[in-house]
């Protein structure tokens, strides 16, 4: 059983892995869904020097223990739900709730409320059916604020939805006219 420290250690590598840089590990993910099989990744990860002694059970511990649900198993493959900077990764459009939400550094709202929510170097926008992972995210690029997304305004201005799982939904792009920022039950996440 992997320590908090090696959880999180592990989770940087099969991040990097799975989501950025799959050809530095010798992977080739599955156009469709971004996954490839448990026992080459298993492979991949033993074969840096540092994590020879992984196993399969190390690998579930950290899928099963990550605060933002990044990995998913299916049967015998795995993936990283969402983040990707490499290859696109295709998603199946869905129908989002009526809102979500989106945590962002206050620096970047005046951008934000002119041009949009952009993926600045990723394949799509992520977005959260609560504020809880909208503060995860938001929270470690400085000064936070959770923005406010209506779907059904975003969609009638062209933008297109992708449920990841796990409560959360990408998007290509989501248009100014519907991001606002969020109140917090006890005030402002941000003014």
């Amino acid at each position: 059983m992997l320590n908090q420290t090696q959880e999180k250690s592990l989770s940087k590598l099969m991040t990097k892995a799975l989501r950025h840089t799959p050809g530095e590990f010798g992977l080739i993910l599955d156009p469709e869904d971004g996954s490839c099989p448990a026992a080459s990744f298993l492979a991949a990860i033993t074969a840096q020097p540092r994590w020879s002694w992984v196993t399969l059970e190390d690998i579930r511990q950290v899928v099963r223990n990550s605060d933002k649900q990044r990995f998913e198993w299916n049967g015998d493959r795995i993936r990283a739900r969402y983040g990707h900077s490499h290859d696109h990764i295709s998603y199946t459009p869905g129908i989002p709730p009526g809102i979500l939400y989106h945590g962002t550094n206050k620096k970047a709202l005046p951008s934000i409320l002119k041009e949009g929510l952009l993926p600045m170097g990723r394949q799509y926008v992520h977005l959260s059916e609560g504020t809880h992972f909208a503060t995860m995210a938001g929270s470690r690029r400085g000064e936070l604020v959770i923005l406010k997304v209506e779907t059904a305004q975003a969609q009638e201005s062209g933008a297109t939805f992708y449920y990841a799982g796990n409560e959360v939904w990408l998007a290509d792009r989501v248009p100014a006219n519907s991001c606002s920022v969020a109140e917090h039950e006890e005030g402002e996440f941000a003014k």
